[in-house]
């Protein structure tokens, strides 16, 4: 794709250098978009189609990685109460805590951040476009 965009401007400018009638010229501008619009729909396609394919799975693993990342974010919300109990109690055992914690997610790597956002947000925008187009409840 960045080949492409790199392309489009160069490509123009020779449209607009060769081609000496203005209609035409906008039309080979527009035909040169839609290439390009068509292109990156195929690309989003290709990409999120294994996310499509997860979301319309049966086994039940797959169709409840959502709720069930849900259900975790919840329960380390939640988690606050007995932290601040803890912490009214003993402080510094609170204060380890937090560090411990912190020191264990500072530990997970950057890319499998990176991977299980974007894997989310993918299976987000799909299942919203489902239920836009009305296939998906």
């Amino acid at each position: 794709m960045a080949l492409f965009d790199s392309l489009l401007g160069p490509v123009t400018r020779i449209i607009d250098k060769v081609v000496p009638d203005p209609d035409a010229r906008d039309r080979a501008k527009l035909e040169l978009l839609r290439l390009e619009n068509s292109r990156e729909l195929e690309m989003l396609q290709a990409s999120l189609s294994a996310v499509v394919a997860e979301a319309g799975s049966a086994d039940p693993w797959t169709s409840r990685a959502r709720p069930g990342f849900l259900y975790v974010m919840y329960l380390v919300i939640l988690w606050s109460i007995p932290m601040g109990l803890l912490a009214a109690i003993s402080p510094e055992r609170a204060a380890a805590v937090g560090r411990g914690m912190t020191d264990y997610l500072a530990a997970i790597p950057e890319p499998l951040y990176a991977l299980f956002g974007t894997g989310y947000l993918g299976y987000s925008a799909m299942r919203q476009w489902g239920k836009t187009r009305g296939s998906d409840r």
